[in-house]
């Protein structure tokens, strides 16, 4: 038997990544799009790879948890240079570019402590736990594109808030296929229970009442979060960066939206090109705009300093 296990664990180092067949153009937001600095794409696009990577580990119904919390660790070791090993380029080229750009390892193997807890923990009881889920899952990757661009770390609390709002609407569109393939809910238990739902109801063609009102909770919390998230793009220094999150706001604003009036359970609740296009131009007018008025604010404040 310890034969069989040692086969298996040293088989999943050696071959560790079990892709799924998305990328980018399967996002809810751009990834690494043209409104970034040119020199800083290829550095979206490992990080980017590496969370690919790890997402399609974690998300696997043909692993068993503990293979792949193997997998995940050993993708960790060889980001932060603990280990490297044939397998792991990914982890290994995302390690090489942050060493270049000065950007922490944290915001890779937090990626990681995500996917692990999604190995063992299916179910979440409260908002706060899913919350706490967020921080480890979606923030990191707000946090290392302002850590990329030389922002300030107290726009961090914008670009949480963002984040935190784009996985869990995630999860909401996510929901059917989640408990259906993997037997995971995000949907808080705490409050299905309120409602005199149950988990089965995620079993359903639709939304039985019950799951309905806990979704329109849940895009509560999300709207809570969105004033905070639409300081973000004003926050920042970067005329780019500023311009791509005021996009990804508005994408965000327009998924609570339609998932309001939609039912995921029935159908996709999805972007249209028409959300992107339209988010696009006016997402980055505003962010534009909103850089502008950070800097004339700034002068401004100097020259009372003065």
């Amino acid at each position: 038997m310890t034969a069989v296990t040692d086969t298996k664990v040293d088989d999943a180092r050696a071959h560790p990544e079990t892709p799924s067949g998305k990328g980018a153009r399967d996002e809810n937001f751009p990834v690494g799009s043209f409104l970034l600095p040119k020199r800083l794409r290829p550095h979206v696009a490992a990080y980017y790879a590496f969370a690919r990577a790890i997402d399609d580990i974690a998300d696997n119904a043909a692993l068993a948890p503990n293979d792949k919390i193997v997998r995940l660790k050993a993708f960790d070791a060889a980001l932060t240079g603990e280990a490297v090993v044939v397998g792991y380029e990914k982890a290994s080229r995302l390690r090489e570019s942050m060493a270049a750009t000065g950007v922490p390892t944290k915001h890779g193997s937090d990626l990681v402590k995500a996917f692990i807890q999604d190995a063992v923990k299916l179910r979440y009881q409260t908002w706060d736990e899913l919350i706490g889920y967020c921080a480890l899952s979606a923030n990191p990757v707000g946090r290392y594109l302002l850590d990329l661009h030389g922002e300030d770390p107290s726009a961090y609390q914008y670009s949480d808030a963002l984040c935190t709002v784009l996985q869990i609407v995630n999860h909401l569109q996510d929901m059917g296929d989640d408990r259906r393939n993997l037997d995971r809910v995000y949907v808080i238990g705490d409050w299905l229970a309120e409602e005199g739902g149950a988990i089965v109801d995620l079993d359903g063609k639709a939304l039985s009442p019950a799951l309905r009102r806990v979704v329109g909770r849940m895009l509560d919390g999300c709207d809570a979060l969105m004033p905070d998230a639409r300081k973000l793009p004003a926050a920042l220094k970067s005329r780019r960066l500023a311009m791509e999150s005021a996009v990804i706001v508005r994408l965000a604003a327009r998924l609570i939206a339609l998932l309001r009036r939609g039912d995921p359970l029935a159908r996709r609740v999805a972007l249209s090109k028409f959300d992107f296009a339209t988010a696009g131009v006016v997402g980055t007018a505003s962010g534009l705009f909103a850089v502008r008025r950070h800097k004339q604010k700034l002068r401004a404040d100097n020259d009372r300093a003065g």
